[in-house]
């Protein structure tokens, strides 16, 4: 698949989708995207920005959730036009997809929501990109529903993130026999790198993680073949207001990014 000019999957360098869980503010969201720009520039790897202008699933009524649809949109809008990068974001039900649609280079589709149908269907007949993230509940294979859903429309810009499966309570686990089972499918595969580290409602009205795991893991996966690596960043995790515990910093993801490469180029057999 393509997104703008970013050729994905086919042994094509591995996309790095990166940026904090959540739009703080546009101060964070511009530095945050500035910062991670020049490191994927400085690497060789090509990025999309993603950030959420709403977190429509946290642990707690109290969580903070983000600035909404209208003025996360216009912000997304500004890191595009600013930043000359793609952007990317969550829907969450079928009335925000048409305005999500005209800023977004690509869609997501949350994990908790990848069976439901209607927000599917709206989301493959904008006919633009779309990831969608394998629900925590999911086998590798079921994952063909999805896609059957998803192409139904004609729309074939589809990208299947893994995200970590539930293992017990409060825990997840990664079972990489599911990237190359879901790359059977014949489209590109993400590995949703801080994400498969938390500890969904760990913290009791919040979520814990374990980000000293993410380039361990992430290393592991582009050695398994996957087509991209998504994580959230921020300049200071722990005093993020979202998915601190899981995110990474900036040293972190360069250094990180680094070995990605490194993996890469030996896997094809380049020097």
């Amino acid at each position: 698949m393509k997104i703008n000019d970013i050729n994905v999957g086919n042994n094509n360098l591995p996309l790095i989708i990166a940026g904090p869980c959540v739009i703080e503010n546009e101060d964070v969201t511009f530095y945050t995207a500035q910062k991670i720009k020049d490191i994927c520039t400085s690497v060789g790897l090509p990025f999309i920005f993603k950030s959420s202008f709403d977190k429509a699933n946290r642990t707690s009524v109290t969580s903070f959730r983000g600035p909404g649809i209208d003025k996360g949109l216009r912000i997304l809008s500004d890191v595009k036009s600013k930043f000359n990068i793609p952007v990317i974001s969550d829907v969450h039900s079928v009335e925000e997809v048409k305005p999500a649609a005209e800023v977004l280079d690509a869609l997501q589709l949350p994990a908790f929501l990848c069976r439901q149908t209607d927000l599917i269907i709206a989301a493959s007949k904008t006919g633009k990109p779309v990831n969608a993230k394998k629900g925590q509940f999911l086998a590798p294979w079921d994952i063909k529903n999805i896609i059957d859903k998803f192409t139904s429309t004609g729309n074939q810009n589809l990208m299947i993130t893994e995200r970590g499966t539930s293992f017990g309570y409060n825990n997840l686990v990664v079972d990489f026999r599911g990237f190359t089972i879901m790359r059977s499918f014949g489209y590109p595969v993400i590995f949703d790198v801080t994400h498969s580290l938390q500890l969904p409602g760990g913290q009791g009205s919040c979520s814990g993680g374990q980000r000293e795991f993410a380039e361990p893991l992430a290393k592991a996966a582009v050695a398994a073949g996957v087509d991209g690596l998504f994580m959230e960043v921020h300049p200071e995790p722990d005093k993020a207001l979202c998915d601190g515990p899981n995110m990474i910093n900036f040293d972190t993801l360069l250094n990180l990014l680094k070995a990605v490469k490194s993996i890469h180029s030996a896997l094809k057999g380049e020097k």
